[in-house]
């Protein structure tokens, strides 16, 4: 996907969002208001969706709400692509799945993915939001930044 088309689809995700969630404080509402929002947005988007932080197992990701085949439900922080973004508070941005050291392989036909640290209005991290495609390469710097702003728009306010 051209990067000016990437854009006008963040750009109108972004709006549809703010629109939607103004004045909402539930965060599973919004996590699911999200997912659901940019898995229709996108075509290049296979799986998309959110890992908690689990408050009460110290270092590990809880899956949340998403849309697409069956996720992970647990990950620890420092494994995997998710695990790499909750330790180091990162995106991660690969091209490619299966060169990245200690994937994990939640759904087989995943080829790339990018992965957004989800703060609260505190810093603090409330979890990830991980986007999976099955064509190699499709998450670049206009996925990262729209996807940070955007991360930051709605959950860190």
């Amino acid at each position: 996907m051209q990067t000016e088309q990437k854009q006008v689809l963040y750009e109108e995700a972004e709006k549809e969002l703010i629109s939607i969630t103004e004045g909402e404080t539930d965060v599973t509402a919004l996590m699911a208001t999200v997912s659901c929002i940019l898995s229709q947005k996108f075509d290049y988007y296979f799986w998309t969706g959110f890992y908690n932080v689990d408050p009460h197992k110290e270092n590990e990701l809880v899956v949340g709400p998403y849309q697409g085949t069956l996720g992970c439900l647990r990950i620890p922080f420092g494994r995997g692509v998710c695990g790499a973004a909750a330790s180091t508070l990162e995106t991660q941005v690969v091209a490619d799945v299966h060169a990245f050291p200690g994937h994990i392989a939640c759904d087989s036909r995943t080829n790339s993915e990018i992965v957004v640290p989800v703060t609260n209005a505190d810093g603090q991290l409330i979890a990830v939001l991980d986007v999976d495609s099955v064509e190699a390469n499709s998450f670049d710097e206009t996925d990262r930044i729209a996807l940070e702003t955007l991360m930051q728009r709605i959950f860190a306010q």
